[in-house]
């Protein structure tokens, strides 16, 4: 039996209440109507209507099944019209990137909603610093990317600046651990691990000039891309690092006193930015705030809570 097709009949007929007229909108004869009707009633086991000479009414498991029964049907037809698309060639595709460290669990929220609610757009992903964010939104080779400010680069437009106010992360052995929160001071004559500044110009750039004022002075700036590498050089002693809390065996995460540091984010893509374009980067703007804690430039920054669990570097 082709369910969905039956479902169809079933929900045409619980809109007309009237086996002629949903025989006239489907454009067949009300006796296969009726069969096929008895036949989903037969596969599933209930009675879906009560029929009387003078009205049709939905049993109490036609109402229950109702609301499932329009979710499916609509599902099946959005599913034909995204392949009736594909063979024509006019799917519509969306190309972003989002910077290394942004986080497991973050990404994830937003290629999920995204892709609830696009169901009908191709979104392809992609890991990528801001200097090679950039090159690509320039040179057409992407739609929408995330990245870090400042950004030195005419051509493109932005969403709104989000702000993460970084903490450290340190071996659970080290003496700084014991304490609420670390002053960047208390982290002088350490290594420091930091992204590359050919990926990361503005970020790195900045947050050495912000460490120096505040008095941390590097012995040495170790770079990592990704966030296990940088991790692995925390628990071996080698450096501290700077980020969101991590929920990792070994590692503790604590807020530096003052918020001294601020790393500023946001959408940006080149020209008038498409629906498509335009719909990603307003939910990126959500997920940021929602799910990665950030906060809109000017903001105060918001209290530090006890560490919760979280995948990734950043997350």
């Amino acid at each position: 039996m082709d369910l969905v097709r039956h479902l169809r009949y079933f929900v045409v007929i619980a809109e007309e209440l009237h086996f002629g007229n949903a025989a006239a909108r489907l454009g067949m004869a009300q006796p296969p109507l009726s069969q096929r009707v008895k036949r989903l009633e037969d596969e599933l086991g209930v009675r879906l209507f009560d029929r009387t000479s003078r009205q049709v009414r939905l049993t109490g498991a036609g109402r229950l099944l109702l609301p499932e029964a329009r979710e499916l049907v609509a599902r099946a037809e959005r599913i034909r019209e995204l392949m009736a698309r594909t063979v024509r060639g006019d799917t519509a595709s969306l190309r972003a990137a989002v910077p290394p460290d942004l986080g497991a669990s973050v990404l994830a929220a937003l290629i999920a909603r995204f892709r609830a609610d696009n169901p009908d757009v191709r979104l392809t992903p992609a890991e990528m610093g801001t200097s090679d964010q950039v090159d690509a939104l320039l040179g057409g080779e992407l739609d929408l990317g995330v990245l870090r400010h400042p950004v030195a680069a005419s051509g493109l437009g932005f969403g709104p600046v989000l702000v993460q106010h970084p903490g450290v992360l340190l071996r659970e052995e080290d003496e700084l651990a014991t304490l609420a929160t670390v002053h960047l001071a208390d982290l002088a004559g350490r290594e420091l691990v930091l992204p590359p500044r050919t990926l990361e110009p503005g970020l790195h750039d900045e947050t050495l000039a912000g460490c120096r004022r505040h008095g941390f002075v590097p012995a040495e700036v170790r770079h990592a891309v990704h966030g296990q590498f940088t991790i692995g050089l925390v628990l071996a002693g080698t450096a501290v690092a700077l980020g969101q809390r991590a929920d990792v065996p070994g590692v503790v995460w604590r807020p530096l006193a003052g918020s001294p540091l601020a790393w500023r984010i946001s959408t940006a893509w080149r020209g008038e930015p498409s629906e498509h374009v335009a719909g990603f980067a307003d939910l990126t703007t959500r997920v940021l705030r929602e799910d990665a804690g950030m906060s809109d430039e000017g903001a105060p920054p918001r209290t530090w809570v006890a560490p919760r669990p979280a995948m990734g570097f950043l997350s």
